[in-house]
């Protein structure tokens, strides 16, 4: 598979040890992949320029916080105009609820991810919220029963 930016081993060692923590000191990072502290300094800020490493994150338990309700809502739409596809997409942004949207193919135009922390807020959300974004024909919900896997790291 061709990529558009090619990644030398060095480059793919730091972006997995990233992965697993983004806490690591230069000096512990450069260890971890066989590199000193500025050839290693100067990789993360060519990936970081390249927009390879996007940003860094704190990752949090959603069951710590109460919010152990995980919800995958099918969208379908009325219109497929540019116009209203990016209504759409504009206006789940400010959904704080929906973690993940994806425009799919199929049957169903979006997919969407929500995190609360009750079916009851859940259904308060799809009433008061999401049947109402622009362009919205139906909302079919999905109800995640247990987590089974889930990691950010991507396959390098």
């Amino acid at each position: 598979m061709k990529r558009s930016t090619d990644l030398d081993d060095f480059d793919r060692k730091i972006l997995r040890a990233l992965q697993e923590n983004a806490d690591y000191s230069m000096a512990e990072l450069g260890d971890k992949v066989g590199l000193s502290h500025t050839p290693c300094w100067r990789r993360i800020k060519r990936l970081e320029a390249e927009g390879i490493i996007r940003g860094r994150v704190t990752l949090l338990d959603p069951r710590k916080l109460d919010l152990g309700v995980t919800v995958y809502c099918y969208v379908t739409i009325h219109n497929h105009d540019e116009e209203s596809l990016n209504n759409f997409e504009t206006a789940v942004q400010d959904v704080q609820e929906v973690v993940e949207c994806y425009s799919t193919s199929g049957d169903k135009d979006y997919v969407l991810r929500v995190v609360v922390d009750s079916v009851e807020h859940y259904e308060q959300l799809l009433k008061r919220s999401l049947v109402h974004l622009p362009n919205v024909a139906s909302v079919n919900s999905t109800f995640a029963l247990k987590q089974v896997k889930y990691t950010t790291q991507l396959p390098l």
